[in-house]
């Protein structure tokens, strides 16, 4: 009987072995929560499309920050919903506004021990649930929307943000907003571009979680899903703004745009493991259909592996306590 010279099994005899060789790592510190703080709650409201995701208060808030930092987890991104919206988002750059000042309690709470992120987006702010202002015809009006993101930023930036997430997708929000920044002296404040951001249907559940008040769909700024070479464009116009991260978002079903751009660029690359993405795994886990820490682990190493080194995942202390475990 005639036996193979090679055996790749040898390096999967042992989790020991397996760990030594192992080609893609997912590090605590490679993992971002995302979270949602509403104005006017008393207590954390349950969001039903996303079991385990919460509309904290200021004071639930808090806690869970504190909570994601001791157990590792790299980074936190905020999202803020407001009781009133109008027509230009005025919620987003009211220093009293929700997701200002949630940003300065949880700077004041864990300061430097984590990266805290904001969402630079008026969408959650603006009574007609868009990226931004509309024209007189009803139509995102791109330069007018970079204006109220220039003063958005510096808004986030002076209740203590760290990273400024531009998610928007109009033309030139990097360079606006880095300029914005630098004149008023937040230099230090780094941008996190959605680069590469997708009019895609995983979304949903997140509208819900920031009870969207969207008339339409936002296919005439967001990204047509069948385009991969147009991502690679706007990731580099975004680097050359002066970008400091770029992210592809949705995550699982853009792994090849997610390996693309890492190849084209020599920033650190970001991807969002989106709420429909969460939410069809937990139902599948409500079921009994999926194991669930296997499942939660596979996912985000496909994420780390097609070349992420930052995912926003709703997982992320979950995950982490996982990885802390050796799991």
């Amino acid at each position: 009987m005639m036996y193979p010279d090679v055996r790749p099994r040898r390096l999967r005899t042992t989790p020991a072995m397996r760990r030594l060789v192992a080609e893609t790592v997912v590090r605590p510190a490679d993992l971002i929560l995302p979270l949602f703080v509403r104005e006017g709650i008393a207590e954390p409201k349950p969001v039903p499309s996303m079991p385990g995701v919460l509309q904290h208060t200021r004071d639930s808030l808090r806690k869970t920050v504190v909570e994601a930092v001791e157990a590792g987890v790299g980074g936190i991104m905020l999202y803020g919903v407001p009781l009133t919206r109008d027509e230009v988002g005025s919620a987003g750059t009211d220093p009293d506004g929700i997701l200002n000042v949630a940003l300065r309690d949880v700077a004041a709470e864990v300061g430097d021990a984590t990266v805290v992120m904001s969402d630079l987006c008026l969408d959650e702010f603006t009574s007609h649930g868009h990226c931004g202002v509309l024209d007189a015809r009803g139509r995102v009006d791109n330069d007018a929307t970079l204006t109220r993101y220039a003063d958005m930023a510096v808004c986030q930036a002076e209740a203590g943000v760290h990273l400024v997430g531009t998610s928007g997708m109009m033309d030139g929000q990097v360079g606006v907003v880095r300029e914005a920044l630098d004149a008023a002296g937040h230099t230090d404040v780094g941008i996190l571009a959605y680069a590469a951001k997708y009019a895609s249907a995983f979304f949903g559940p997140f509208r819900e979680a920031v009870e969207s008040a969207l008339q339409g769909d936002r296919r005439a700024y967001q990204q047509d899903p069948g385009n991969g070479r147009e991502a690679l464009r706007e990731v580099a116009l975004d680097v050359a703004e002066g970008a400091d991260l770029v992210m592809v978002k949705p995550a699982l079903p853009y792994l090849d745009v997610v390996a693309a751009v890492r190849a084209a660029v020599d920033v650190p690359v970001a991807a969002y493991q989106v709420s429909g993405e969460y939410a069809m795994a937990e139902a599948a886990f409500a079921n009994g259909w999926l194991d669930r820490d296997r499942t939660i682990l596979e996912m985000l190493t496909s994420i780390r592996r097609a070349g992420a080194q930052q995912i926003l995942t709703y997982w992320a202390t979950e995950a982490t306590a996982l990885l802390r475990a050796g799991y």
